[in-house]
């Protein structure tokens, strides 16, 4: 059997820790390879670590063909649902999954738009259909992943809070990769590693560097720095309010202005870069 191994797909999900490989393939040379392996055609889709555990002790494996697999975003989508589904994985490794899932359905709403728009006879080939696959061995597509279009939606498919989503949002826009790194294996929480993303990358990396203690006090001064602001505020407030003084009216509007102007700019970048989407799909 022609097994073959595509190296984007065998890190398309995080591998597994030292500790995590050992103990699977304690259990296979017990138990045997009980799970069969996931192919589309000859390509390798699950089952990466049993497959190399099988390699080298020369042990036998089942395998199994996905035929609803149309394009490698089928095959992206159908790894994402596989883990999120695993109880095994990590709270940052859950969203980051979530986030990955709603790129893939965004990208193919524009698309299925800018399609939607154009007349028949200009619809593009798919380069991404496998060309050895017969009618015969064709099945149903695979039904439209649910479009994750807010937070809330995000956070439920990753079983995890609005709140998480936000952080771990920031974390993979704000976070040097030493940072990235520390939070993936569990040395700090994504608090803690969402704190630490609002400092210079540099500070980042010295934080890393010098470990969990050095990343929580870096991301109690965040904090802290955060926090001092609103107690003077607080105190301001409360110091003209016994002089009889009535809150500044203008500038808390000044400041909403301010919070709307940024949203609005916001959601500008995320209409230019849809219509970028759609120009290009409708330019293929």
């Amino acid at each position: 059997m022609n097994i073959v191994v595509n190296e984007e797909l065998k890190a398309y999900i995080d591998p597994l820790t030292p500790e995590e490989h050992e103990a699977l393939e304690r259990s296979i040379l017990t138990e045997g390879c009980r799970d069969a392996l996931v192919l589309w055609g000859d390509v390798l889709v699950d089952g990466h670590n049993r497959y190399g555990i099988c390699q080298k002790h020369g042990l036998p494996f089942q395998t199994v063909q996905n035929t609803r697999f149309k394009t490698i975003e089928d095959v992206h989508l159908w790894m994402i649902d596989q883990h999120l589904g695993r109880r095994s994985i990590s709270d940052f490794l859950r969203g980051v999954l979530a986030l990955r899932k709603k790129d893939i359905v965004d990208e193919r709403r524009a698309r299925a738009l800018a399609e939607a728009a154009r007349p028949d006879d200009d619809a593009p080939f798919d380069a991404d259909t496998p060309v050895a696959e017969s009618p015969a061995e064709s099945t149903a597509a695979l039904p439209p992943p649910a479009p994750l279009s807010s937070r809330e939606a995000i956070a439920r498919a990753a079983r995890l809070s609005s709140n998480q989503v936000v952080m771990i949002e920031k974390i993979q826009k704000q976070a040097a990769p030493e940072l990235v790194a520390a939070v993936k294996s569990g040395v700090i929480s994504i608090n803690t590693a969402a704190a630490v993303a609002s400092l210079p990358a540099e500070e980042q990396v010295s934080a890393a560097n010098a470990g969990k203690d050095e990343l929580k006090q870096a991301a109690k001064r965040v904090r802290e720095a955060k926090r001092k602001p609103r107690e003077e505020s607080g105190e301001s407030d409360a110091s003209d309010q016994s002089a009889g003084q009535q809150p500044d009216a203008v500038q808390m509007l000044e400041r909403r202005v301010a919070e709307l102007t940024a949203e609005n700019e916001s959601l500008r970048r995320q209409l230019a870069e849809l219509r970028a989407q759609l120009a290009t799909a409708g330019s293929l």
